[in-house]
């Protein structure tokens, strides 16, 4: 993962998405924005709308401009102050797992990295359909950076 610029990389049953960037922000301030439902789409550009609580083990309806018809119900499986995971899909034959982590550093600032991991025997006859995510990310993460900094 390079600073503020997605990558991807993908075999016949595994496709992953990923990108870092460096806040000038806490964890904690973070953490604050990426669980916040009611406030998620005033920051972050790539997301319509987001129904439900993040709050570990709960499940949130998530709609992306990305693919707009479409409404991502997803499964918040793992929530610490530095570590967020959500999840979907119906493994082994379909899964995405989008694991969002925050690392404090010294200086004050947080490097923020997101992950989203598609795989299953199913892959290989879906990949094709699935868009570009990396400019998705990209924007993603510079709201993120945006958002967090103002505050």
């Amino acid at each position: 993962m390079t600073n503020n610029k997605a990558t991807s990389s993908a075999t016949t049953f595994r496709m992953e998405t990923a990108i870092a960037i460096n806040i000038k922000a806490s964890a904690d301030k973070i953490m604050a924005l990426l669980t916040n439902t009611t406030d998620f789409t005033k920051w972050n550009s790539t997301v319509i709308s987001v129904d439900g609580q993040i709050k570990q083990g709960e499940k949130i309806k998530l709609v992306s401009k990305l693919d707009p018809k479409r409404t991502f119900n997803l499964k918040v499986s793992q929530l610490t102050p530095t570590t967020m995971v959500w999840q979907d899909g119906f493994a082994p034959m379909f899964s995405g797992v989008r694991t969002f982590s925050l690392t404090p550093k010294s200086d004050g600032t947080t490097d923020f990295s997101m992950v989203e991991v598609f795989k299953g025997i199913m892959l290989p006859m879906i990949k094709g359909s699935l868009p570009d995510f990396k400019p998705n990310f990209e924007q993603y993460a510079l709201d993120l950076k945006t958002a967090a900094e103002k505050q």
